[in-house]
């Protein structure tokens, strides 16, 4: 198929690019990488390469978590004045800011992100980054405690080397959430970046060398998730490690952790549900939900991907779903009205059409049927968004998809929807939809997962702890006081009085 040539980038953008093959940053250096190897990360949207990078190795994952561990010891970024170090953090703040439009585009090029939601992603990295910076210079970390017969305190103390594996759908935004309080806390940082989309990492850790962030308090390791992420995870020399994405792979980050005792966060994946009473505005509710799946092409692990329906309005809200999902149009990410881009690779929509087959073939409905979508002059990762209906006893309702395919199921009564939102292995994120804000509450609360949210979802307003529970992670959330303080150790002193 002939292609369309995509949209003309920013010269900057255009700049970045022609320097591949990319190095990672090590210690302040640009790294090409021990065993000369390249990989190329591809613009989802044509299917076609977009840059070169160096793939790095074990023994590079040994050199950068060397540089983070002489950077907490020698630089000083551990034991400077948390007003002096927010400087530093607000400079770079102030250096993503400068630049939001140019890493704007390279993370829609990179993970097939519609330009406005890329930006958002940017200036959501921003506001974390201020955040996390100024709650640590307010935060008091010195505890006294009332202890009969001594003088009892105690002290938090940031860890040290601290190591992040991100995933492929929101590069860069997750990056600001992991790495922030990480470093508002004084601790130092490896960061892996997904081998689809590792250009913003790159991009961000050059950006904090001009703005003058200590040497190796930021180092950045591109390569593959077996061998860079498995000896990041194993390293021992990190000494606390967060790991977002899968919970297979969760697992096996958790298990290198626990045999050098490293406390770990793994953020995982999710089979929300949103539990749609009958006093809801159909239309209103309908629209929100569709645009909650298409987003990011549904690669968003606290989606709402479960629609648990009243049974008397199920007809009404299925047909406005469809007509406002066949609605959606798919097309490349940086052109002018695409409501919905690819998703990040062939692997990826492969899956998402496997899992509607299998879903069909277990006996669900395809109200929607989904499939491959055309993108007139590219030869992209493209899908169609698609519903199914039917029992929950069904593979493309009990496991994740990650794309836009949502499984619409009905219920009669508030104790059914519970139990219902309630039988899965997951833990992430749900929602309840409802004008009786008594009973938003109950359901809110009975749900078992680490969020819930009322008339609305993926709400994520700095200041709520955001994790998840059984299937979907361990080891605390994100977003909140509490995980600046997940970045310190706390240390106790005693005297006898």
């Amino acid at each position: 198929m002939a292609t369309i040539a995509a949209p003309r980038l920013l010269p900057e953008v255009e700049r970045f690019l022609a320097t591949s093959p990319l190095a990672s940053v090590i210690g302040g250096k640009d790294v090409v990488g021990s065993t000369g190897r390249t990989m190329n990360t591809l613009d989802p949207g044509t299917g076609a390469p977009l840059a070169e990078f160096h793939v790095l190795s074990a023994a590079d994952v040994d050199h950068a978590v060397q540089a983070a561990t002489r950077a907490f010891k020698a630089s000083g970024w551990a034991t400077m004045a948390p007003n002096e170090r927010g400087v530093h953090l607000h400079r770079l703040a102030d250096a993503i800011q400068k630049h939001k439009p140019i890493i704007g585009e390279i993370e829609a090029l990179d993970a097939g992100k519609l330009r406005a939601h890329a930006e958002g992603d940017v200036q959501n990295c921003i506001d974390t980054l201020r955040y996390f910076a100024d709650m640590a210079m307010h935060v008091q970390r010195r505890s006294v405690l009332a202890v009969a017969g001594h003088e009892a305190w105690t002290i938090r103390h940031p860890w040290g080397a601290c190591g992040f594996i991100f995933p492929w759908n929101f590069p860069f935004l997750l990056i600001g959430w992991g790495i922030s309080p990480a470093l508002a806390a004084g601790n130092t940082v490896v960061i892996k970046p997904a081998e689809d989309t590792p250009l913003s990492a790159i991009y961000l850790a050059r950006l904090a060398r001009e703005a003058g962030l200590p040497d190796g308090v930021i180092n950045v390791v591109a390569g593959t998730g077996a061998e860079a992420g498995a000896a990041l995870a194993g390293h021992p020399g990190i000494r606390r490690m967060s790991f977002t994405g899968s919970p297979d792979v969760g697992r096996l980050v958790g298990e290198a952790c626990g045999r050098n005792l490293v406390p770990v966060k793994l953020e995982l994946g999710g089979k929300g549900a949103a539990v749609v009473f009958d006093d809801v505005d159909v239309p209103q509710t309908a629209q929100k939900l569709v645009n909650a799946i298409t987003f990011h092409s549904g690669q968003v692990c606290c989606d709402a991907t479960r629609w648990l329906v009243h049974r008397s309005i199920a007809r009404q809200f299925t047909d406005e779903c469809v007509r406002r999902m066949q609605a959606v149009k798919v097309g490349y990410q940086l052109a002018d009205g695409t409501g919905m881009g690819p998703v990040v690779n062939a692997k990826q929509r492969e899956r998402v059409l496997a899992y509607l087959d299998k879903g069909t073939q277990q006996g669900a409905e395809a109200v929607l049927p989904g499939g491959p979508a055309q993108v007139p002059g590219q030869d992209g990762f493209y899908v169609k968004p698609a519903l199914l209906a039917g029992s929950l006893d069904n593979v493309a309702a009990r496991e994740e998809i990650f794309g836009p395919v949502a499984y619409i199921s009905t219920f009669a009564s508030e104790d059914e929807a519970v139990a219902m939102a309630n039988d899965t292995d997951y833990g992430l994120a749900n929602s309840v939809w409802t004008s009786d804000l008594g009973r938003a509450a109950r359901v809110a609360e009975s749900m078992v997962a680490g969020n819930s949210w009322i008339n609305a979802h993926n709400l994520f307003p700095r200041g709520v702890p955001y994790g998840g529970v059984n299937k979907s992670g361990v080891g605390g959330g994100v977003n909140s006081i509490e995980t600046l303080f997940d970045y310190w150790r706390s240390q106790s002193v005693v005297r006898p009085l």
